[in-house]
């Protein structure tokens, strides 16, 4: 089946996003590029409502990367709260404190120094070189390979990731002009946000129905290869690793071990999560208990 012309394509989801886009706090104009690697950084595996109120208050107290590099990594790690996968925490800290280092305390906006942060992947960089400096690169979420799977591909859903065949098909897709690439980045995710879903897609309300390979092929169910399945959360090691976070969280001394014993009833699970906890610079053992990191 032929591929839609990447123009006629990116023309029609962009014309949809202008008033279909969420008014989500770091698409504002006044954003600065510290605000919005903050939002990439945040918006890694967790939800768009529950980063809203953590990044909005992270904005107000850590302005700029100077601000946070001026405290502990505890107090990163602290309000991180229940983000989930706190390493990023960890690193958003020790990326303020790279910028401020390396940079004068500004957000480099080249691809190669956005990549030499601190946690800082393929997405995040193209994401902050595209929306907080507009800069003409792809920048492929699972939303957008879905999209791109199913109006280009024809398949129900996308192949396993590949760094290197998602990013080729969203360069074919990406407008020229640099301001209509950087909102077609947006507005690609966003459609698969909000109608180009993964379980109750609203096709009728798609902008782009009339030219989606897979509606044309009559929605055929997916019969491709899939990426792992992650597994359970309940009575995970992951599971446990949070409960143990909440309480250093909640603590401003070190936690005992006898204090810990208490929070999980399986030992051997709860000193492993401990142990990964030490072992990825999360916690901290010291004679008096556990706390959190402070440099």
């Amino acid at each position: 089946m032929p591929r839609p012309a990447a123009p006629d394509l990116a023309s029609a989801v962009n014309a949809w996003f202008a008033d279909a886009a969420r008014p989500l706090p770091w698409r504002a104009a006044e954003v600065s590029p510290w605000a919005a690697l903050v939002s990439e950084f945040m918006l890694q595996q967790t939800q768009v409502d529950r980063v809203i109120p953590r990044w909005e208050a992270w904005i107000r107290r850590w302005p700029s990367p100077a601000s946070l590099a001026a405290e502990p990594a505890a107090e990163a790690v602290r309000a991180w709260d229940r983000l989930g996968y706190p390493r990023r925490a960890l690193w958003l800290h020790r990326a303020a404190v790279e910028i401020v280092e390396r940079h004068d305390g500004e957000v480099p906006r080249a691809l190669d120094e956005l990549l030499a942060l601190q946690g800082v992947g393929p997405y995040t960089a193209r994401a902050v070189a595209a929306f907080a400096f507009g800069l003409r690169v792809p920048v492929v979420d699972t939303n957008t390979r879905r999209v791109i799977a199913r109006a280009v591909d024809g398949n129900a859903e996308p192949a396993p990731p590949s760094t290197t065949r998602d990013l080729a098909a969203m360069s074919a897709l990406l407008p020229d002009a640099p301001r209509a690439a950087r909102v077609f980045n947006a507005a690609a995710m966003e459609l698969g946000a909000i109608v180009c879903t993964a379980r109750a897609p609203r096709c009728a309300d798609c902008p782009i129905r009339d030219r989606c390979a897979w509606l044309r092929a009559g929605s055929p169910a997916y019969d491709g290869p899939r990426k792992a399945r992650q597994a359970r959360f309940e009575g995970s090691d992951r599971q446990v690793r949070g409960i143990v976070m909440r309480e250093l969280r909640a603590a401003h001394r070190p936690v005992t071990g006898d204090e810990l014993s208490g929070v999980w009833g399986d030992a051997a699970q709860l000193e492993r999560a401990i142990a990964g906890l030490v072992a990825d610079g999360l916690a901290v053992a010291t004679a008096e208990g556990m706390t959190l990191p402070e440099a």
